[in-house]
């Protein structure tokens, strides 16, 4: 054979080699796949029947097996149910260890869907710890990547891990709405454990909203699911539930029935959890055991030896022994508790104090923010007042045709400014609880055609079309607070028109429940405009959120609109909330209580007090006008006298009170805020004198803490700056003509 030839055929055998050595590596390598995955199956049925020991042994051996065969994605979720064992056998250190090992492996491989199981458990294990903060965090970065993964079934754990941290929290509102979302995934996903679950704490929350007979269903509903799928510890804590709920309806005899079933039930779940202790501590037990068993004996042997035929010297060295054993642990037992009482009380003492400087810290700030609202309104208020009226009795007197959309212009960032300063006002009522009801009759499907009818003009300016849908089968008259009611579908409406362009809106009222003339009615409004991220949906109803500053100066607005519905829909004991898709419009969705009223039969009241002014004596009437500010001098004075009224016009107090001395007049209208003397001590001094002289305070403080102020001072009425010309008129001519001369005008602003 040639060398050439010999070279060749040893070329080969090497060949031959190298493949059957790839061939026999490969072949090693899906044994070692095959068995890291009997291993992982095999530790999941032991974590499942509670045998955590044994599990954790073959995960352990399992994760050894994926490092050998570089398998990152196994070691990483291998790590992440090692954390789960741990936490379950009460290692929560080893449990964060493994925890973030495999965050860390998920990262680099970029695994973001166990990394969302990871995220899931380290929120558990951070709300056991009373990290309830933390938790969230982790739940919410779980939620983020399960959905960025199209992973919706695992959503439904995490959402109810979710809503166990706001139980704890007391926040049954939140904790209600992540229980709703983990109950209909879970019943999508057939997931019979999470649902069980979800439905008696659902039934707990239920609770403690007050509503126990839906606790009740929900309870009972869960524990059938946990009995079907042998789901110990959720019946356990069903029977528990049902105790509790139960007890509040003051059912004792089956509050105690369920109690008892859960006092046997954990009995037998601690038994269980003995067997399952690890063989360490079984043999440490059983060490112990024989200890005392041996030295329980050797004292016996003693006592008979040494004392053998006195039975009552025994007895005595046996009494003897006990008194002092007795005695002694009660002195260790009263020196403790008399430590841990010291300990106490000077812990509360110290809380105590903490609470006191809290207390007086927040009272000032409450007393700083209302004197800062206050000061603020009338400072942005005055000058408004000077160009809403100034550029009203422009746009009257025949201005230039180039003029006009300046004047427009000017007029509609007055009325912006005056939206934006009331839209503060309102937040500042309703975080002060100082909004009250005024429930009257009114007609609902009247009320939402008015609310369309002033918003269609801005629809039109955006090529926009409103369609509007009540349901024929419920009534149109009912009992409750209209103006607030007005308030919500006009935020909520005006909202869809600034963000929906050459589109539709919907409008649909119809009924969710009712009993008797008690009715619950849902509202929606949908568009079909640039919809809202699921990122910016949570804080929609925070104050000044608008979901992004380009939005904000796209669109305009105040950011306070959606803060000022949920609140007003709070105090109306109603629910809010949104359905959105970015690109594919929003809905938002509100409920109310509603009574029933019979329709009741009137005439409309048409007021003629602007047609009757005219028919008064003018020439008898005079005004005063106590201003300081020129610009709204002028202003009050030119609409006095295009009334056809005359005035005299001071600019303080003191020239008020002497004016009014020596001049009989029959109405004075009176800033607040003046050089030297005030408003209200002019208003006093007047009154020391003249009983009768009809005052009104003008002014732009509306703050509802300042109102007795005015009254205590003597005011008839307020006359709030900016105001509706028709107002003034209103006012005045009641003032002037004797109507309602025989009572004290009520102060309202």
């Amino acid at each position: 054979m040639s060398p050439i030839k010999r070279c060749i055929y040893a070329v080969l055998i090497l060949l031959s080699s190298l493949s059957m050595a790839q061939n026999s590596t490969n072949q090693d390598k899906e044994e070692l796949a095959f068995e890291l995955s009997n291993l992982m199956e095999l530790a999941k049925i032991e974590s499942d029947r509670g045998d955590y020991y044994n599990a954790k042994d073959h995960l352990e051996t399992a994760k050894d097996i994926a490092k050998s065969i570089d398998d990152r994605k196994n070691e990483g979720l291998i790590y992440t149910k090692l954390a789960k064992l741990h936490f379950f056998i009460d290692e929560p250190d080893n449990a964060l260890l493994s925890l973030t090992r495999a965050a860390q492996i998920q990262r680099d491989i970029k695994d973001y869907a166990n990394l969302a199981l990871t995220h899931n458990i380290q929120g558990y294990l951070h709300s056991s710890r009373g990290e309830y903060v933390t938790a969230l965090d982790y739940f919410k970065s779980a939620t983020t990547h399960f959905e960025e993964n199209d992973l919706e079934q695992y959503i439904s754990e995490v959402a109810l891990n979710e809503a166990r941290v706001y139980c704890k929290q007391n926040n049954y509102t939140a904790s209600k709405e992540k229980l709703e979302r983990a109950i209909v995934i879970s019943k999508k996903y057939d997931q019979k454990r999470i649902l069980s679950n979800a439905l008696i704490l659902n039934a707990r929350v239920s609770a403690e909203l007050n509503n126990t007979d839906l606790g009740l269903t929900q309870a009972q509903e869960g524990l059938g699911i946990a009995i079907s799928i042998d789901n110990q510890e959720a019946v356990n804590d069903a029977y528990l539930t049902l105790s509790s709920i139960y007890q509040k309806q003051e059912n004792f005899k089956e509050a105690n029935l369920y109690l008892n079933k859960h006092i046997q039930l954990s009995d037998s779940l601690l038994n269980i959890q003995r067997e399952n202790l690890t063989p360490e501590m079984r043999a440490q037990n059983q060490h112990l055991y024989a200890y005392k068993n041996a030295e329980n004996k050797d004292l016996k042997q003693q006592i008979d030896e040494a004392d053998a035929d006195s039975n009552l010297a025994r007895i005595t060295t046996i009494l003897s022994i006990s008194l002092i054993t007795i005695l002694s642990l009660l002195t260790l037992s009263l020196y403790k508790n008399n430590n841990i009482r010291l300990r106490t009380n000077n812990m509360l003492q110290k809380k105590n104090d903490e609470l006191i400087v809290a207390k007086e810290k927040a009272e000032l700030a409450s007393k700083t923010k209302a004197n800062f609202l206050s000061t603020v309104t009338h400072e942005l208020r005055t000058p408004l007042y000077a160009v809403t009226g100034l550029t009203n009795m422009l746009l009257e007197e025949k201005p230039k045709e180039n003029q006009i959309p300046h004047l427009k212009s000017l007029k509609f960032s007055g009325d912006y400014l005056l939206t934006f300063i009331n839209d503060i006002l309102q937040i500042n009522k309703i975080e002060a609880n100082k909004v009250e009801l005024d429930p009257e009759q009114f007609n609902l499907k009247n009320k939402i055609d008015n609310v369309v009818a002033a918003l269609s003009n801005s629809a039109a300016d955006n090529n926009t079309k409103i369609h509007t849908d009540y349901d024929k089968s419920i009534p149109e008259t009912y009992l409750g607070d209209q103006l607030k009611i007005s308030q919500i579908l006009i935020n909520l409406l005006g909202n869809a028109i600034k963000f929906t362009k050459d589109g539709d809106i919907w409008i649909r009222v119809f009924k969710i429940s009712q009993k008797g003339d008690k009715y619950r009615i849902k509202f929606e409004i949908e568009d079909n405009g640039i919809g809202i991220s699921k990122e910016k949906q949570e804080n929609m109803f925070d104050s000044f959120s608008q979901g992004s500053v380009q939005i904000n100066r796209k669109y305009g607005g105040t950011g306070l609109g959606l803060s000022i519905v949920k609140g007003l829909i709070q105090i109306l004991k109603g629910e809010v909330g949104l359905k959105s898709e970015l690109g594919q419009g929003t809905t938002f969705y509100f409920e109310l209580p509603l009574t029933y009223s019979e329709p009741k039969v009137e005439k409309p009241v048409v007021s003629e007090h602007t047609k009757n002014f005219k028919k008064l004596d003018l020439s008898s009437i005079k005004i005063l006008v106590v201003e300081d500010n020129k610009i709204n001098q002028m202003i009050t004075k030119k609409i006095l006298n295009k009334m056809g009224l005359h005035c005299d016009v001071v600019d303080n107090g003191e020239d008020a009170v002497e004016k009014v001395k020596n001049t009989e007049y029959s109405v004075i209208l009176m800033d607040i805020h003046m050089p030297g003397i005030s408003g209200l001590e002019a208003t006093k001094r007047i009154r020391a004198f003249d009983k009768e002289i009809t005052i009104f305070a003008l002014t732009a403080v509306t703050l509802e803490d300042k109102m007795h102020e005015f009254d205590e001072a003597g005011f008839d009425d307020i006359i709030s700056k900016p105001f509706k010309q028709e107002d003034f008129e209103k006012k005045l001519y009641e003032a002037l003509s004797g109507e309602n001369s025989a009572t004290v005008l009520p102060i309202n602003s």
